[in-house]
């Protein structure tokens, strides 16, 4: 379920050398020598999709950690500029882009540092302020020419796309934890999230709204967003998902408020983030935002 059913047998990782600091140097020497010998660590809060290194005061390294985030690099390298020209909130620059080498078999990127806190629940001091600035994020996001844009795919695990993609996963998830949550509850949130299809022209969408993704400044308030790697244009829906995984009843509402849009698109927003859930409560049963949502979901929140 998720990811897994995109990538290729290990995504190459059974075949190169491990991310970490030499493999950068060694990357860094190789093709941007300008850069090399700069003070170089890994980022205390890294993701999964991708290993990031701060490099010097100003900058920092990032690599896919296997074949199925490999397409995002070239990706991000073209749209995040066009992103930044529309939108007041800061995103990630890309410096430049390198190519396999060293050992390593995709390309990754050098890009700005953005200075700022990693959002979390124990960092948020004004839920419903932040969900206010994200949801304005999403909506100003929303508003970008999205003509010529990457639609959904291989590229982005299809989010923004047709949520039947997600029909087996979610059905079987929901049956695993059957014995914890209303299934049949799930199951009618989820025909419903499946009955309807987005109406109008292709949106941006982020593609993955957590936590980790966002980026506070000193007085907690929203700074940056990174990760634009499952960025697409199509159904927004997918990117709705925060208001249950991340917020609770106040904060929801000022989120929706912001956002906009109509009940169709909220449904299939629901559907999102029970999938999404759903699978993560069947490996990781005490999944905070997980359960969380799922409360909520089933609430009728």
């Amino acid at each position: 379920m998720g990811h897994a059913a995109w990538l290729t047998g290990d995504g190459g990782l059974g075949k190169m050398r491990a991310i970490d600091e030499r493999l950068v140097d060694d990357l860094l020497r190789e093709q941007f020598p300008e850069w090399a010998g700069l003070p170089l660590r890994r980022v205390d809060e890294d993701g999964w999709d991708n290993r990031s290194f701060r490099l010097g005061e100003a900058m920092s390294v990032r690599l896919p950690s296997g074949a199925g985030y490999a397409d995002q690099v070239g990706k991000e390298a073209e749209w995040l500029p066009v992103l930044a020209r529309h939108l007041s909130v800061r995103v990630p620059k890309v410096l430049g882009v390198g190519q396999p080498g060293a050992g390593y078999p995709f390309p990754w990127s050098v890009r700005g540092w953005i200075a700022g806190e990693t959002a979390s629940d124990a960092r948020v001091v004004d839920a419903v302020g932040l969900a206010g600035e994200l949801g304005g994020f999403l909506k100003a996001l929303q508003g970008v020419p999205s003509v010529g844009g990457p639609p959904p795919g291989r590229h982005n695990f299809l989010r923004g796309g047709d949520l039947a993609v997600y029909d087996a996963g979610a059905r079987e998830g929901l049956g695993r934890i059957a014995d914890r949550f209303d299934l049949g509850k799930g199951l009618a949130i989820w025909e419903r999230a499946l009955a309807s299809r987005w109406q109008g022209p292709p949106v941006w969408l982020h593609g993955d709204v957590a936590w980790g993704n966002i980026l506070l400044d000193d007085q907690g308030r929203l700074t940056a967003m990174i990760d634009f790697g499952c960025c697409a244009v199509g159904d927004p829906a997918c990117d709705l998902v925060a208001a249950w995984r991340m917020f609770d009843a106040p904060a929801r509402r000022a989120f929706q408020e912001a956002v906009g849009l109509d009940a169709a698109t909220w449904d299939r927003a629901r559907g999102w983030a029970l999938w999404k859930s759903a699978i993560t409560l069947v490996e990781r049963p005490e999944d905070a935002e997980s359960l969380r949502a799922m409360k909520a979901l089933l609430a009728g929140a």
